[in-house]
């Protein structure tokens, strides 16, 4: 069992919580039953699982699957589980994965395009909105938040490997390949005439949502085929662009349930 926080282990995984070690080491950092038992479900190869005996004694099951899918297994304290997570009271094991390049979204139906997302919390919780909508996935500028972020992960609730993700350095050139297959391109703007459930979404869309603070950029903005706002209150300036996705992708499938 490795007790020591100062094993060379624990600084290696530690460094996953960084952008930059995640890049370097080429891995990313799943935190919690929940996500584990999530990629053992998706086929996803562990690279190293640090468990405690706690934990496997109360997920035999589970226990049993990860050590078939896992290269490295080490049991640890709760203090060097605690060491290397990066949540405050880790439920007993956390893993680390390798980074993988994963095809382009086939985008058939309905999906997101998201310019600087920032925030951890929006990205995860508009992949689970995908996932709850059946969306074709998620396009995401160069300049967001990484898509295998713990955070983003936690937030997506383990449907991080049920949606297709793909990050573009060249998001309009991307999004032109996508129109020239037929989907139309719908940004979201706060001065524009037609709200959002004004136009048919009954086509293969794809919504263009921007950055918390600043909106979507004006490259963006141009290629739309259309824009649309969300009627808000007097006095309320904008919506968490969580919810605004949130809105526009069920306003998309109530109307293609009819």
């Amino acid at each position: 069992m490795l007790t020591s926080v100062r094993n060379p282990l624990v600084k290696q995984i530690r460094a996953l919580h960084q952008a930059k070690g995640r890049r370097e080491q080429d891995l990313f950092l799943l935190e919690g039953t929940h996500l584990v038992e999530a990629a053992c479900q998706a086929q996803r190869s562990l690279d190293t699982v640090c468990y405690t005996p706690d934990w496997q004694t109360r997920y035999p099951d589970l226990w049993t699957q990860v050590t078939q899918q896992a290269a490295r297994l080490e049991v640890v304290s709760p203090e060097v589980l605690r060491a290397i997570a990066t949540t405050v009271e880790p439920d007993g094991i956390v893993a680390t994965v390798a980074r993988s390049t994963t095809p382009a979204p086939q985008f058939q139906q309905l999906g997101l395009v998201l310019d600087t997302i920032q925030d951890p919390g929006n990205l995860g919780t508009m992949i689970r909105t995908v996932a709850a909508v059946g969306g074709d996935g998620i396009l995401l500028s160069s300049n967001s938040v990484d898509l295998d972020h713990p955070k983003v992960l936690r937030a997506s609730a383990g449907l991080w490997f049920q949606v297709p993700l793909m990050t573009s350095a060249d998001l309009p050139a991307t999004l032109q390949h996508y129109r020239q297959q037929g989907v139309q391109l719908i940004a979201t703007h706060p001065t524009a005439a037609s709200t959002y459930w004004d136009i048919d979404l009954r086509v293969p869309t794809l919504f263009m949502l921007g950055n918390e603070g600043a909106g979507l950029s004006p490259a963006l903005a141009a290629i739309a085929d259309q824009a649309v706002n969300i009627p808000l209150s007097p006095g309320v300036e904008s919506l968490n662009v969580a919810i605004a996705a949130a809105l526009i992708l069920y306003e998309a499938k109530r109307q293609r349930q009819r």
